[in-house]
């Protein structure tokens, strides 16, 4: 089966965007999928803010990009804009890195606005 990386671009530990990931991550491995969670805000600030190519962490969130199959990216609305912190991530990945991939964006909202 697949391996499927499920990105949570909150900076909330408990938000609706995470649960929902987390939901959808549990079907698709009862299904036989690998699924692996990696929440965006679990890695150092100073390497996302500084661009940091080369941090081990920033290496490693790479490397779980290049071995998916596929990649749900989920993120909170801010402004009608998805999360700061989710971009800072995509920014740091290789130009191609969702190319060959399946890719499913979702997004939460917490108001009607």
């Amino acid at each position: 089966m697949a391996t499927i990386l499920s990105v949570s671009g909150s900076p909330s530990a408990h938000s609706r965007t995470a649960r929902l990931l987390r939901h959808l991550d549990a079907g698709l491995a009862s299904k036989g999928h690998h699924v692996v969670p990696f929440d965006v805000r679990t890695l150092p600030p100073e390497a996302l803010l500084g661009a940091d190519f080369a941090h081990p962490e920033i290496v490693r969130a790479k490397e779980l990009f290049a071995q998916a199959d596929a990649v749900m990216i989920g993120t909170p609305v801010y402004k009608a804009a998805y999360s700061g912190l989710l971009k800072s991530l995509l920014d740091l990945l290789p130009q191609y890195a969702l190319a060959g991939k399946t890719v499913l964006p979702l997004a939460t909202g917490g108001t009607t606005a």
